[in-house]
């Protein structure tokens, strides 16, 4: 039977080259042998790389949206017989999503914005003393949960490199996965050719998806590990501690032997011994940070990290990625190699400091002002290039938005402009209105969530205006019939039209949670915000669940949020006016409370897979 491709040849012009390429490559020597579905849920769910090439079609929502359910980890390419990479074919597949116009990055907001943040003029830093030809690239996330690790890092360097520069950036690598190639290649060759221009020939890197990035982009530039680099020199001095550890190599490294056997002689210079697991070096497994594939199937990430978890039986892992070792970490007792160089002694006890969001922004920008001080550079430069045509001026809107509020509240108790707020008389003017001002408010309410307006602003309205009790009766009631609304459009008018705005697999994740627990998942989707609301009302009305079961869950699970933010917003008119009442106190507590609930679950559910 022939492919999907060969039966519709305009398919095959309107693809770009290189997935044409790629499609071609798989359809013809993949001899379907199973030994890369062994290894892989993603290729056991889909099929082997031959069926997905066969059947690839660009016009449909599904395949646009399947190779981005790949970690790209590469252990396909390292188990086949016949020497395809299954995973450059998933790449290409997501270029195309991207060229397309097919994929919608809502679901990956956190990696972005980190990414646009470490390409920030606030973030970023470049520091080329005279003569410098030889820079330090530590990466994204070393400076930030390890910034001593790094001082000692550049200290122990500049020994051997007295005009060594340092280079605090991002390498862009989560665009270049995502298939954000427009972007990746503009960003990371403004940077390139600025290094290149400025006399920069060979770059130290720390972090093996910044390796991977300038060993294969960074055409003119010489890339190494700083671990290769003090596996062949010198090592900090400090303790020897003689232990067992296993390692675990990034996926950015798989195919770089040297690399391996660095780190290993590392290990062995501290006096440790290191038992290997199943998985390593060349066939090493993906800790679960991939791809960015937690971003819209969290089970197929974890998946990853439970499986390495059993092969370390235990034992500490040594790993030389940061990411690594943070997403390790919450599974099985985990170390930089950096940490094992600098603080033997702590690290194999478990007591490396280690820092976590948000403070690892703080560390970053500290990390900055240091090498700002304590480097005599002839050259330097925070990046202002973003690649995009937006200015990055995020920071400053919310800055500006705050400043506006201070501003005003300010303003009215300077124009003594209080006495036309006196909350008891804006609830005699609604009084005014008799039983149509409830009314018109909870239709207000429930519209909203059908036209995708936000709730929030409407929640504190009610609260000023009815106070803490009736707000929430109001409040609620409005919520929950707009919540109905929308689902009943979805599943009885605009199906065709919701399934079109759903097409991320983060929400079939939604559609099986919702077949295994039915109204539970409706409780538990409103407690933990794990999708946007106005989108998830409709989204439930495509899944099987009752609609008496979603509305009973929907407004029993949204009135803990309701009630806090209700009390809190009854007594914004007293704080405009300077007095700060017990009910505000108390509502930001409720509000407190209630944001911590997905902290608290995460950390329940981290807690939980460590221990199982």
């Amino acid at each position: 039977m022939p492919s999907k491709n060969q039966s519709h040849p305009h398919q095959k012009t309107a693809l770009r080259s290189e997935l044409r390429e790629q499609l071609k490559l798989h359809s013809e020597k993949c001899i379907e042998c199973k030994l890369c579905r062994k290894e892989c849920k993603f290729l056991r769910k889909y099929g082997n790389p031959k069926q997905i090439a066969d059947t690839y079609a660009p016009s449909s929502a599904k395949d646009l949206a399947l190779p981005f359910e790949c970690s790209l980890c590469g252990l396909c390419a390292a188990v086949c017989p016949v020497g395809v990479n299954p995973a450059a074919m998933f790449l290409e597949m997501r270029r195309e999503a991207v060229a397309a116009g097919g994929q919608d990055f809502a679901d990956y907001g956190v990696i972005l914005n980190y990414e646009k943040r470490g390409t920030s003029r606030r973030y970023s830093y470049y520091a080329l003393p005279e003569n410098c030809d030889t820079v330090l690239f530590p990466g994204c996330a070393l400076p930030g949960t390890r910034p001593d690790k790094v001082k000692g890092l550049f200290d122990h360097l500049q020994k051997t490199f007295p005009a060594l520069g340092i280079v605090l950036d991002c390498c862009t690598k989560p665009s270049h996965d995502l298939g954000r190639d427009s972007h990746f290649h503009a960003m990371f060759t403004e940077m390139k050719e600025y290094l290149r221009q400025h006399g920069v020939k060979n770059v130290l890197v720390a972090c093996p998806n910044c390796y991977r990035v300038f060993n294969e982009y960074g055409s003119g530039l010489h890339v190494k590990t700083v671990y290769e680099y003090l596996a062949d020199t010198s090592l900090p001095q400090t303790a020897h501690i003689p232990a067992t550890v296993t390692i675990h190599d990034p996926c950015g490294t798989r195919n770089e032997k040297q690399v391996h056997t660095a780190i290993r002689r590392l290990a062995t210079n501290k006096s440790l011994t290191v038992e290997e697991m199943k998985h390593h070096g060349p066939k090493t497994i993906c800790c679960g940070e991939g791809g960015s594939v937690g971003c819209i199937n969290p089970a197929y990430s974890r998946n990853w990290g439970i499986r390495r978890k059993e092969e370390a039986a235990g034992q500490r892992i040594l790993t030389y990625c940061a990411g690594c070792a943070n997403f390790l970490g919450g599974l099985n007792p985990t170390s930089h190699i950096l940490d094992v160089l600098f603080e033997p002694e702590k690290a194999l006890a478990g007591q490396a400091k280690v820092s976590k969001a948000p403070w690892t922004y703080l560390n970053r920008l500290r990390l900055k002002s240091y090498f700002k001080k304590n480097i005599n550079a002839a050259v330097s430069r925070e990046r202002t290039f973003s690649g995009e045509n937006r200015p990055q001026g995020g920071m400053l809107k919310r800055l500006a938005i705050l400043s506006a509020l201070i501003g005003f509240i300010i303003a009215v108790r300077m124009t003594g402009a209080t006495q036309y707020i006196e909350q008891e008389k804006l609830r005699a003017l609604i009084e005014g209105y008799g039983a149509m001002a409830p009314v018109i408010f909870m239709l207000t309410y429930a519209v909203a969530p059908a036209l995708f307006l936000p709730g929030l602003p409407i929640t504190i309205v009610g609260g000023i205006l009815f106070g803490p009790f009736w707000g929430v009766v109001y409040s609620i009631t409005g919520a929950t019939t707009g919540a109905c609304i929308a689902f009943l459009i979805s599943r009885y008018v605009g199906r065709e039209w919701i399934e079109g705005k759903l097409k991320s697999p983060k929400w079939k994740q939604l559609d099986t949670m919702v077949e295994q627990h039915g109204w539970k998942a409706v409780a538990f989707t409103r407690l933990i915000p794990l999708f946007p609301f106005n989108l998830l009302n409709y989204a439930f009305g495509l899944t099987k669940v009752k609609f008496l079961h979603y509305a009973l869950a929907s407004f029993i699970c949204m009135l803990p949020a309701c009630i806090a933010f209700i009390v809190f917003s009854s007594s914004l008119l007293e704080i405009i006016k300077g007095n700060v009442t017990p009910s505000f106190i108390f509502g930001i507590v409720l509000i407190i409370t209630v944001s911590m609930i997905p902290f608290i679950y995460n950390r329940f559910k981290a807690q939980k897979e460590k221990t199982s």
